[in-house]
């Protein structure tokens, strides 16, 4: 359950850090925007650096899933767009996969 939080901090700060750029670039947004979203994007690296996982390339394959999942929700809650069945199946697919790669039994 700690890898999840984790994950699921991660991505929150992730997603919010990218989208102030979203905002000021294709919102036409000011360009103060940019500066929380870099503190985000810094956070969000060092939330990840909290992974469980050994492997830092193991952790950023698993946390994939978790982002990819947060940002369908982000589509619906924040930009009010409702997932279609492609979203969900996707989100279901990418799921398992980081689920495989952060819990899969390894040979010691």
């Amino acid at each position: 359950m700690q890898a999840l939080a984790i994950y699921l901090t991660a991505a929150l700060a992730e997603i919010a850090g990218c989208f102030t750029f979203w905002a000021w670039h294709r919102l036409d947004q000011s360009p103060l925007w940019l500066m929380p979203g870099m503190a985000l994007l810094a956070l969000f690296a060092w939330i990840l650096s909290l992974s469980p996982t050994d492997l830092a390339g193991r952790a950023y394959a698993a946390y994939g899933g978790v982002y990819i999942t947060a940002s369908v929700l982000w589509l619906w809650l924040a930009e009010g767009r409702r997932p279609d069945q492609w979203d969900v199946l996707g989100t279901a697919v990418c799921l398992a996969g980081a689920a495989i790669i952060l819990w899969g039994p390894r040979a010691a």
